[in-house]
This record gives structure tokens, C-alpha cells and sequence, in this order.
């Protein structure tokens, strides 16, 4: 379809643009695919024969953009306050076991993982730690950094650079994998600790779930009344205040609201007086009709909560 006639299809639907030209101009340089992931919701769907015709007939194509714009404002926000988190994590990790082990390749060490199987890429079954080293050399390998090309031009006992390297360069993902595969330790526990959880287990759940988030905003993609794959656990005995504990059963671990508590938990230990609240509260007074916050899981007194006060 040209872009006239998805603009067509789109008032022929029951969605009213009141300004062509403006639509098209929109259209343009977003994609009528994209864009329908914001209208979907507000569609019908399940029959057929509806043609997916807008089931609220007040609709405005200016206020689907609105909803656009939200959660790209929304990405950005998440987007900074992860960086926070993965730069935090890095230096933790790096730093602790450094230390506890006395030796700047520390992560090379198979004693220092758990002996499990996972499947790898191609569907087989094969070590972690092989499949986790086999990932991490790749993305040495894909580094631009000057500092990974010295040290390859350099040296080449061992083949990997140092912890404090090394792992500059994974991402959020890898990283997280690495600290789910480590042993339970006192080294382990104390990263946790650090951050104020009461153990590893919620941390490497959190980090995981993170980097779900994270990569969604890497990508441009949809953060607004999304499912995501991952539960996050929501502990009530945390350091610092969080979810206050009577709430936690009520809220929905795989929407968006769940990992935003988290994130902002994370970052207020690592940066306090953080303006991750009031920049998040400065795009939901600007969001237009449609926004709900109900689709992401927030509860309906969130503000309340010890976490956002």
C-alpha cells in the first residue's frame, strides 16, 4: 500500500486524522508496522469479519502518536538508568574478585563456575562455561576499543586481557550470564549485598530481567503494555526501602512496572538523588489521552509506595 492508502485504511477502521498531510509526513518516517503496535490494543481483533476496526470510535491519529512519543521518552529514561546498573555491576564484579582470588585473569578460572549444561545457539547441549568463554572472546573480538587492541598487539599469554578489560567490553547480557554461572561464594553474595538484596538469586533474576529491558530500548522497541518473558522476583526484605510488602502479591511480575521497581531501586543505591522519578513523572503529565497505566502493570496508588515517595 502507498502511504495514502494506509491512511485510508486506517479512517476506513474508525480512527480519525483530521490532518492528512501531517499523517503522511508521520507515516513517512515511522512505518504504518510500527505504528500498529500502538493501535493494536484498541482494535477488535478476534472477529474476522470486523476488518480490525477501531472498538473506540474517539480515537485520533495524534493521540496514537502520543502514545508513540511516550514510549520512546519512556526507552530513553530506561536506557540511561540501565547504563547506571551496567557500568555499577561491572565495577563490582572486577573489583571483588580481584581481590578475593589475587589474579587479574580470575574469570578464566573453570573452578570458580558451577559444572552445568546448557543448549547452545545451534540447539545442542554444551558446557556453560565453554559456551560462556566461546561468547566472551567473541565479543573481544568485535571490540573497537584501543585498549583491547593493545593488549592483543602486545601480549599473547593469555589470549584474553584482564578482568578489568575484559569485561568492559560485554554486555549486559553476557555479564549477567557470568554472574548466574559463578559458584555461590562469599565473593558472590557480598556483589549482592552491596546493592542491598538479600542474596544472589534475586540479583541474577533482576540483571537478567534488566537486560531484557535493556535490549528492548536498545532496539526501539515497544516498552508500553508489553508482556516480558522473564518474571521478576519482588523481595520484601531488601536493604533499602522497595515494593512495600502487603502490594507485592498484587503486581504483575512480567509487566513493565515489575522491572521498572527494580531498576529504580538499583540506581537509587548506586546514584542517590538520582532524577529518574521526576523525569518519569515529566513524560506521564505529557502523554496524551490514551496512555493507561494499567497496561504496565502499575498499581493503582504506585506513587505510594516506599520505593516512590
Amino acid at each position: 500500500m502507498s502511504i495514502l492508502e494506509q491512511i485510508d485504511k486506517l479512517q476506513r477502521r474508525g480512527l480519525i486524522v483530521e490532518d492528512v498531510g501531517m499523517a503522511y509526513n508521520y507515516l513517512s518516517n515511522i512505518s504504518y508496522y510500527r505504528l500498529r503496535a500502538y493501535t493494536y490494543p484498541f482494535q477488535n481483533n478476534i472477529d474476522e469479519l470486523a476488518d480490525h476496526v477501531f472498538v473506540r470510535r474517539d480515537i485520533h491519529f495524534m493521540d496514537i502518536i502520543d502514545l508513540y512519543c511516550f514510549d520512546r521518552r519512556l526507552r530513553n529514561i530506561m536506557f540511561n538508568a540501565i547504563e547506571k546498573i551496567e557500568i555499577a555491576v561491572r565495577a563490582k564484579i572486577v573489583q571483588v574478585y580481584s581481590e578475593s582470588t589475587n589474579d587479574s585473569h580470575w574469570f578464566l578460572n573453570q573452578e570458580l563456575y558451577k559444572d552445568k549444561m546448557v543448549k547452545g545457539k545451534d540447539g545442542m547441549e554444551v558446557e556453560a562455561y565453554e559456551y560462556l568463554m566461546r561468547d566472551i572472546a567473541s565479543e573481544i573480538k568485535r571490540s573497537n576499543e584501543d585498549f583491547i587492541k593493545h593488549y592483543l598487539l602486545k601480549y599473547d599469554n593469555p589470549k584474553m586481557p584482564p578482568a578489568w578489560m575484559t569485561l568492559e567490553v560485554l554486555s549486559l547480557g553476557t555479564l549477567s550470564r557470568m554472574y548466574d554461572l559463578l559458584k555461590k561464594s562469599k565473593e558472590k553474595s557480598k556483589i549482592a549485598h552491596d546493592f542491598g538484596l538479600p542474596n544472589d538469586v534475586i540479583l541474577v533474576n533482576w540483571l537478567h530481567s534488566i537486560a531484557i529491558l535493556r535490549n528492548c530500548c536498545a532496539h526501539h522497541g515497544r516498552i508500553w503494555n508489553r508482556r516480558f518473558v522473564t518474571n521478576v522476583m519482588l523481595p520484601y526484605n531488601t536493604k533499602y526501602s522497595f515494593v512495600d510488602k502487603s502490594i507485592i502479591k498484587h503486581i504483575r511480575s512480567n509487566k513493565f512496572f515489575a522491572v521498572l521497581c527494580c531498576t529504580k531501586y538499583l540506581v537509587d543505591v548506586i546514584s542517590p538523588g538520582n532524577d529518574m522519578k521526576k523525569n518519569l513523572l515529566s513524560i506521564m503529565d505529557d502523554s496524551g489521552s490514551l496512555l493507561d497505566l494499567k497496561d504496565m502493570g502499575f498499581p493503582k496508588d504506585w506513587r505510594d509506595l516506599s520505593i516512590w515517595k
